[in-house]
């Protein structure tokens, strides 16, 4: 099996705890759901968020999905002048056999616009 990486970004409502978790399991469900990836076969996964997303750990919306044996990482996104405000992205690294132009990745809501080119939706 080859270690693939899976990308991902959402856009965060506001700053709270259940807006956080809940974009972020909502984009992690999606990528899962599009690429049938079994959480035994992730390899981790990296979460970044912007600084105006402080409240929560993004990486506790996987831990609620099951991916308690993943080990996950959470980073502050570097600020970009103009950049998205409140988005969380994600690589998931994936141990699977899909070729790298198979794979789906996912960007929901507002963060469509970082890589029009990935939207499927």
């Amino acid at each position: 099996m080859t270690c693939r990486g899976v990308r991902g970004a959402i856009s965060v409502q506001n700053d709270s705890e259940e807006a956080i978790i809940a974009a972020t399991r909502r984009l992690l469900e999606r990528i899962v759901a599009a690429n049938d990836i079994h959480a035994d076969d992730v390899a981790g996964a990296f979460f970044t968020a912007t600084s105006d997303l402080s409240t929560a750990y993004p990486a506790r919306a996987a831990r609620q999905m099951g991916w308690n044996h993943v080990p996950l990482l959470c980073s502050q996104e570097i600020a970009v002048k103009d950049g998205l405000p409140r988005c969380v992205r994600v690589l998931v690294l994936w141990n699977t056999e899909c070729a790298p132009e198979c794979i789906r990745h996912i960007y929901l809501d507002d963060a469509r616009v970082l890589r029009p080119d990935w939207t499927f939706e």
